[in-house]
Order: C-alpha cells, then sequence, then structure tokens
C-alpha cells in the first residue's frame, strides 16, 4: 500500500478506538441524573463573576432573579473592574425585576497570582459564606437560566448525594460560523473529558463547565477552592479536580435549560475563544503541541486526503481506508449535531472543522510566546507559573 493509505489506515483504527474505547464521548445522553425533592430545601448562594457584562446581563440576570426555588437562595454579583456600568445596571435590573435578593460587590484588581476570574469568584464566595449557605452556585454573566434550574441542580446533588453538579450550557448558535464551530467544541471538549468518565465514582477523569457549577459549600472549604486553583486558566477543569481530590463526587452533563446568550457572530470571535485558552489546554508544553498537532492531522485530515488520493490517484486502498474513517467520524458527530438542532449535513465537514482547531492551537501558542497569553477583556496571562503556596 501507499503511504497515504497506511496513514488513513492507521487513522481508521484509531476512530475504531474513539468510537468503542474513549468512553462513548460521542453520545449525548448525560443529562441530570434522576432526582427527588429534598426536604427541606438546602440554602443556596448564587455566585457571578461579571467583568463588562453590560451588553449580556439584561439576558442572564433577569433570569437568575426569577428562579423559583422553594429554599433560602441569594445572589452575589462581583463587579469585577468594569468599565461599562456593570453594578449599577445589575441594581437597576434587581429593582425592576424583583426575585432573589441581589448583592453587588466590586473587589479591587487581582493580586498577583490570581486569574481576574477566580480573584472575583474568591470575594463573592467570601460574602456568601458569611450567611452559610449549603450550597453554592458559580455562574457566568453570560448565562440564562430557566426558572426551574436552580430547583433541578439542587435536587440532582442532593438525590445522588454529589459534591459537584455542572451542566454545560447549550451555546449560542446562530450564524454560519457558529453553525461551523460551535458544536464541534462541545464535540471535542466531550472527547478530551468523556462524561460518562467523569461521572464515575473513583474514576480518574474529572472536568466541569464553568459556567454552571453547584458546589457543595462544605466540600468547596476542604478543597480551599478557589485559593487552591488561583492560576488557573481553565478554571472548570481545575475546580473538578481540586474537587474530586478532595474527595468529593462530582458529575457533569449538557443542559436542557441553561443556554449561553454571548454572541460569536464572526471566525475571528470564536478564533480568540479558543486561542485564549487551547495553549493552556497542552500546559504550555511545546512537545504535547506537535503530538497535538499530529494527532490531528491523521485522525481528522487523513480521511479526505486518502478519499483524494483513491478518486484522483487511483489509489483505492487509500480511498477506500479514509472513506470508511470519514464515515465513522461524521458518524460520531451526529448526536451533537442533533443535540445542537443543526443539519446532519455539517458531519461530514468535521475535518474542516478540526483544521481550523488545528490553526487556532498553534496560535494560541503562538500567542502565548509573544507574551499576549490567554487575553481576556483587557487582562493578559502571558507566562503563568506555579501559583506561590500561602
Amino acid at each position: 500500500m501507499s503511504a497515504i493509505a497506511w496513514i488513513a489506515a492507521v487513522s481508521l483504527a484509531a476512530w475504531g478506538f474513539l468510537l468503542l474505547g474513549q468512553g462513548f464521548f460521542w453520545r449525548t445522553d448525560q443529562r441530570l441524573p434522576p432526582r427527588e425533592a429534598p426536604s427541606p430545601w438546602p440554602s443556596v448562594a448564587v455566585v457571578v463573576p461579571a467583568r463588562d457584562e453590560a451588553e449580556m446581563l439584561p439576558v442572564s440576570l433577569p433570569s437568575l432573579l426569577a428562579q423559583d426555588y422553594p429554599g433560602r437562595a441569594e445572589i452575589f454579583l462581583v463587579d469585577d473592574s468594569s468599565t461599562d456600568g456593570t453594578g449599577a445596571l445589575a441594581r437597576e435590573l434587581a429593582d425592576r425585576f424583583g426575585g432573589l435578593p441581589l448583592t453587588v460587590v466590586s473587589p479591587p484588581e487581582p493580586e498577583s497570582g490570581w486569574t481576574g476570574k477566580l480573584w472575583a469568584l474568591r470575594h463573592g464566595i467570601e460574602l456568601a459564606r458569611e450567611d452559610g449557605p449549603d450550597y453554592l452556585l458559580l455562574t457566568d454573566a453570560d448565562i440564562a437560566h430557566e426558572p426551574d434550574s436552580l430547583r433541578e441542580l439542587v435536587a440532582a446533588a442532593r438525590t445522588n448525594g454529589l459534591d459537584l453538579v455542572s451542566q454545560m450550557a447549550r451555546l449560542r448558535v446562530t450564524t454560519a460560523w457558529e453553525r461551523l464551530i460551535v458544536p464541534a467544541f462541545v464535540y471535542f471538549f466531550a472527547q478530551l473529558y468523556p462524561f460518562r468518565r467523569v461521572n464515575k465514582p473513583g474514576a480518574r477523569t474529572a472536568a466541569a463547565a464553568g459556567g454552571c457549577v453547584l458546589l457543595r459549600t462544605e466540600t468547596a472549604e476542604r478543597a480551599r477552592i478557589p485559593d487552591s486553583i488561583r492560576q488557573a486558566v481553565i478554571d472548570d477543569v481545575s475546580l473538578a479536580r481540586a474537587v474530586r481530590a478532595a474527595g468529593g463526587r462530582i458529575w457533569l452533563g449538557l443542559a436542557e435549560r441553561v443556554d449561553s446568550v454571548r454572541p460569536y457572530p464572526a471566525l475571528s470571535d470564536l478564533w480568540r475563544m479558543v486561542a485564549r485558552s487551547a495553549y493552556a489546554q497542552l500546559l504550555h508544553n511545546p512537545l504535547l503541541l506537535i503530538g497535538t498537532v499530529a494527532g490531528l492531522a491523521v485522525v481528522y485530515l487523513a480521511p479526505p486526503a486518502g478519499v483524494y488520493a483513491g478518486l484522483s490517484g487511483g489509489d483505492t486502498p487509500a480511498g477506500l481506508l479514509g472513506g470508511a474513517a470519514w464515515a465513522v467520524m461524521a458518524g460520531t458527530y451526529v448526536p451533537v449535531l442533533r443535540y445542537y438542532r443543526q443539519s446532519l449535513w455539517l458531519a461530514p465537514l468535521l475535518p474542516f472543522t478540526a483544521l481550523l482547531y488545528l490553526l487556532m492551537t498553534v496560535d494560541s501558542a503562538f500567542r502565548h510566546y509573544r507574551g499576549r497569553g490567554a487575553a481576556w477583556k483587557g487582562r493578559t496571562y502571558a507566562r503563568p507559573e506555579a501559583a506561590p503556596e500561602r
């Protein structure tokens, strides 16, 4: 066989493993586990870090204020040095809509060794703990919740003895670029952190989705959250690992009634979203970057290359092997497309989407070595070192 045929054969073998041996990552059936209403309902503090979120708050904050929760619950919004009136707007929305009580706090700029979001969460959690809540709901300022969201999260945690319950919010999919890239973001995340493995007690795999995390307060204190992860760029995965290391039980799944309202209309918007943390995912390790690029090329790009070699060059083995690998690849993508209610014709385009993610990952490394690192709303975490112990 030709070299491209052998590479296509390796790709097909890899897809055989991914299909059956990677925790069935491609399935979308990990939703909130069976639950019953607890009696009495535990108390909850909702902590929302917000930096320049005046555009998002009119959509997201009223959904939190309107939570239909039978127990005691209150909201703490941390205005993280915003310049667009985020804090004032939050108070105005609370006055207008009523609902759960809202407290707005404005901490100073982050101390050295902290990322901005975790610094904001630290202040929000400290304020929330004064009232001794049983649970903390950590949710981003661009996340909208259905009225029963908090109730269902708490019931799931209480019924199943979970210390952390996290739902991956359904991201916005409206523009052509969002349709091409956003479902793949969830697909690739699940491939790295198969939800079934995350949810298996005692498993080594740990992950969470930072936009919606319900956390038992006692466990957060035992795991020293957020101090123990204060310099983490990928804070949600670090949070889950800290909770599991402290003996906590974690659960991660797809949301049905929790949505991200942040738009990413252009390719450049999506590119920045991925590139700001992709190299951090690889621990800023050049060897891991090289291995990832090679792996993506073999797994995602070799199948269409094999088909092309078969059609244009008469390389029948390459064409057949590449076509088989491409078919398995597209088939594993179908459940995520259905979850996002997108056309299944996007499934064969996954190699092109993977190429974009490959380029975003390489660009993330370039940004890091140029000192631009994980940039977000005016802050840059260029070359993070190990967080110093206090």
